[in-house]
C-alpha cells in the first residue's frame, strides 16, 4: 500500500523532532499527519529510499512524534536518544539479521506502551532478513495490538519478501540533492559552505557519509589518495599495489570505528558481572565475553565490507566522469578536483573501455557479497582499470 502525497503542510526545518530530516519534506509532511491523526492511523510502515537518503532519522523521528504526546519535547528527546521505554530499535551489526533478533522485536511489540501513545518498533536494515527470518514478522505484521507501530527500513520493496511489503503502507523518500545535504551538513556540524559542498558531492549525497568527510580531513585524504592512486595504475605489479593499500585502509578505518566501542562494551560487561578491572575472568563468565567477541567480530565484518564497498562506490564516480568527459558534459561531475586527471583518461580510452571498467566494478561488488576475498577481488578489477581486458 503506497502512502498518498497529500498532507497537511510541516515547515522545512521548522518543527522538533523532524528538524534533523533533510530534503524530505513530502515525507514530513505524509508521517506528521499521520502520527496526529490516530484514527487514520497505519500500524506498519516501511520507509524506502536509497543508502544514505535518511531512512533511519526520519523513521526515529516518526516515532518520537508517535510515542510523545504533542509539544512533549523532552519525551521527543528520549525517543531520538534511543532511551525510551516504549521505542525498541534494531540495527544490525552484522550481515544479516538473526531469527533471535527478529523474535525478540516480535515479543517486544506485544508489550502494551508504558509511558507514551505507543509502543515503535523500529527495524533499520530490514534488507538485511533472509526469508526464515522474515517469517517470523509476519503474524506480528499482520495483526500487531492497537496501539503498537511497526516501522522497517529499507533500501526498496523489491529488497523484501511480496509477503512482507503486502502487509506495510510503503512512503518512498526521494534521493536529496547536493544542495539539500550540504545545508544539513552546515546546520548540523558548522563547516564552511565549500567543506559541506564538496562533502555532499564526494558522498554522492549519503548524508552520513557526507557529514562523515565534512567533519574528518583524514578521510578526505584518503579518498583523494585513493582515487589519485587508481588513476595512476599501469600494470598488473601497481594494481596489486593498490590493492592492498585500499583493504589496508579499510581494516584500518574499520578498526578505528569499532574498537573503542568494542573496549566500552567489554568493560561494561565486566562491571556488570562485578569483575574488577584488571582482574581474571572467572571462568563462569568466559561464555558471555566469547559470545560478546563473536558479536565484535561479526560487526566487524560487516564494517570492513562496507567500507570497500565504499571505496568502490566511489571508483563508480570516478569513472562515471570520465564517461561524462568523452561525451562532452563537464557540468556534473561529482570528482571535479581531479578535472585534469579525467579529462587524461578520457582523452587517452574508449568509451567502451570505461564501460567495461564500470562493469567490471559493479561485479567487484557483487563478488564481495559472496564473501570474496577482498585483496583479490580488487586486484582482478584493477588489472581491468590498468589493462581495459576483464580478466
Amino acid at each position: 500500500m503506497d502512502a498518498p502525497a497529500a498532507a497537511p503542510a510541516v515547515e522545512r526545518h521548522a518543527a522538533f523532532p523532524w528538524d534533523e530530516v533533510g530534503g524530505q519534506d513530502d515525507a514530513v509532511r505524509t508521517l506528521a499527519a499521520a502520527a496526529s491523526d490516530q484514527a487514520g492511523m497505519t500500524h506498519a510502515w516501511l520507509i524506502t529510499g536509497p543508502p544514505g537518503s535518511g531512512r533511519s532519522t526520519l523513521a526515529h523521528a516518526f516515532a518520537a512524534s508517535l510515542i510523545a504526546e504533542p509539544g512533549d519535547e523532552a519525551a521527543m528527546r528520549q525517543v531520538l536518544a534511543g532511551t525510551h521505554p516504549d521505542l525498541t530499535a534494531l540495527r544490525t551489526e552484522g550481515v544479516i539479521i538473526t531469527i533471535k533478533d527478529a523474535r525478540s522485536l516480535v515479543e517486544r511489540s506485544y508489550f502494551s506502551p508504558s509511558l507514551g501513545r505507543y509502543r515503535v518498533i523500529v527495524m533499520e536494515d530490514a534488507d538485511r532478513m533472509v526469508e526464515r527470518t522474515s517469517n517470523v514478522l509476519l503474524k506480528a505484521l499482520e495483526e500487531p495490538p492497537e496501539r503498537t507501530v511497526w516501522i522497517l527500513c529499507a533500501p526498496s520493496e523489491a529488497d523484501l519478501l511480496p509477503t512482507i511489503r503486502s502487509r506495510v503502507r510503503v512512503l518512498r523518500l526521494r534521493e536529496p540533492d547536493v544542495e539539500d545535504v550540504a545545508r544539513l551538513i552546515e546546520q548540523r556540524t558548522g563547516v564552511d559552505h565549500a567543506t559541506a559542498e564538496q562533502s555532499a558531492r564526494h558522498a554522492q549525497r549519503h548524508i552520513g557519509m557526507a557529514q562523515r568527510l565534512a567533519t574528518d580531513a583524514a578521510a578526505r585524504g584518503r579518498r583523494d589518495d585513493t582515487l589519485r592512486g587508481v588513476l595512476q595504475v599501469r600494470g598488473v605489479s601497481g594494481a596489486v599495489d593498490v590493492a592492498g593499500r585500499i583493504v589496508q585502509a579499510a581494516t584500518e578505518d574499520a578498526k578505528a570505528l569499532t574498537a573503542e566501542r568494542d573496549e566500552a562494551e567489554r568493560s561494561s560487561l565486566l562491571r556488570t558481572v562485578g569483575v574488577a578491572p584488571g582482574a581474571a575472568v572467572p571462568p563462569a563468565v568466559r561464555s558471555q565475553i566469547s559470545a560478546l567477541e563473536d558479536e565484535q567480530k561479526r560487526r566487524a565484518t560487516r564494517s570492513l565490507r562496507d567500507g570497500i564497498d565504499r571505496v568502490l562506490t566511489d571508483l563508480q564516480s570516478l569513472f562515471r566522469d570520465v564517461v561524462l568527459l568523452q561525451f562532452g558534459r563537464a557540468d556534473d561531475l561529482i570528482n571535479r578536483e581531479l578535472e585534469s586527471e579525467l579529462r587524461s583518461v578520457a582523452e587517452a580510452w574508449d568509451p567502451r573501455r570505461t564501460m567495461v571498467v564500470l562493469d567490471q566494478i559493479a561485479e567487484t561488488r557483487r563478488n564481495l557479497e559472496q564473501n570474496v576475498a577482498p585483496v583479490l577481488a580488487l586486484e582482478s578489477m584493477l588489472v581491468t582499470v590498468a589493462t581495459g581486458r576483464t580478466p
